[in-house]
């Protein structure tokens, strides 16, 4: 089986991940680049079940965690390539720190480093909160073809304007 991220043959399990929305069967190195899915659990193989020592008591049953949520199954667009360009230069237009910036937001500095390195896609709270501070926007929402055809405006063309007259013979 072949890595739907990289290519590679998957060696051993493939991991279950979600990235954007799309849920993709990967190898171990590719794993972090999402949020791992859980499986279903296959219910027709059945081990036996460990017998607890006299006097121990059985270990408690754990009912499995929920799938957290990927940070961009909440956005409504997708996030500009540049973003951290756009911050930063936002950020030096308004004559802010980093410091300054993050004081404002009320975040971490470290955060807004992170963001201006292009290490760490600010989730949507802090990405409002940026675009709100420094007037940029971070998102470009996709339009459908339908949406598109509905927001033009009708223009007339000489043919609408123009009376073709038939020649009298």
């Amino acid at each position: 089986m072949q890595c739907e991220m990289c290519g590679e043959a998957i060696r051993g399990i493939p991991k279950l991940i979600r990235v954007e929305g799309a849920e993709l069967q990967v190898c171990s190195k590719c794993g972090k680049f999402g949020t791992e899915v859980q499986q279903a659990r296959r219910t027709d193989v059945q081990r036996p079940a460990a017998r607890p020592a006299q006097g121990a008591r059985a270990p408690p049953v754990t009912v499995p965690a929920q799938r957290k949520r990927d940070m961009f199954d909440y956005m409504e667009g997708d996030i500009v390539e540049d973003y951290a360009e756009r911050v930063r230069n936002a950020r030096m237009e308004k004559g802010l720190s980093q410091k300054d910036l993050a004081l404002q937001m009320m975040v971490r500095e470290l955060l807004i480093k992170k963001i201006e390195k292009g290490e760490l896609i600010p989730e949507e709270e802090v990405r409002k909160k940026l675009e709100k501070v420094l007037g940029i926007k971070l998102v470009d929402i996709l339009t459908t073809d339908t949406e598109k055809k509905t927001q033009a405006k009708i223009t007339q063309t000489l043919g609408d304007l123009t009376v073709i007259r038939k020649a009298k013979k």
